[in-house]
């Protein structure tokens, strides 16, 4: 097994443990790509077709809000996967934008191949099972943060999910994140130091 591949594995692992008899199946469909700091590697209203982990860097999902602003959704951070091609595609279309926020290695499978090993195989179905219920935990925490805690709060929330993201990434971004200005990040952020 390859380190890159390895490095597939151990994210996996990390979810949803599989044999190796399992990950060999997926490792026979696995490519790799890599993007650079502030690259847009998949636009919303473009045809997508494939599963990501992300094996180094950061990434984030985003939209345009109609005042053309990104408003961001999701960070990735490395050894996580991207949000699975069910819930961020419709019939193959993207519905938001990814953007490399440091330089950024990612590992890809064809969506529709990987799905057909889904269905043959009980550990890899069991694995992307996990992950679409991670998935789904995460949205819900986050709308229920932006509904429920205050700014203040939803900052210290932030740092304990993403501890070291805040040093290494925009602050536009978490701002935007959070749902606050940046001069509201700014403030928060002195208020937190004192």
């Amino acid at each position: 097994m390859t380190k890159l591949n390895k490095k597939v594995k151990n994210i996996i692992d990390k979810i949803y443990p599989i044999s190796e008899k399992s990950f060999q199946e997926i490792e026979r469909l696995i490519e790799f790509e890599t993007f650079k700091k502030g690259e847009t590697f998949i636009q919303k209203n473009k045809r997508n077709k494939k599963e990501y982990f992300v094996l180094s860097g950061v990434c984030k999902s985003y939209l345009i809000n109609p005042d053309g602003n990104e408003i961001t959704l999701s960070f990735f951070l490395e050894k996580s996967i991207l949000s699975p091609y069910s819930i961020r595609t419709s019939k193959n279309i993207s519905n938001q934008y990814f953007k490399a926020l440091t330089d950024l290695e990612l590992s890809s499978i064809n969506a529709k191949e990987f799905e057909t090993l889904m269905i043959e195989n009980i550990e890899i179905r069991n694995f992307a099972n996990t992950v679409l219920q991670n998935e789904l935990i995460s949205k819900v925490e986050k709308e229920i943060g932006l509904a429920s805690l205050t700014a203040k709060e939803r900052l210290i929330e932030f740092r304990k999910k993403y501890r070291v993201l805040e040093n290494i990434i925009p602050h536009t971004d978490i701002a935007s994140y959070l749902g606050i200005t940046n001069i509201s990040l700014s403030r928060l952020r002195k208020d937190l130091i004192n």
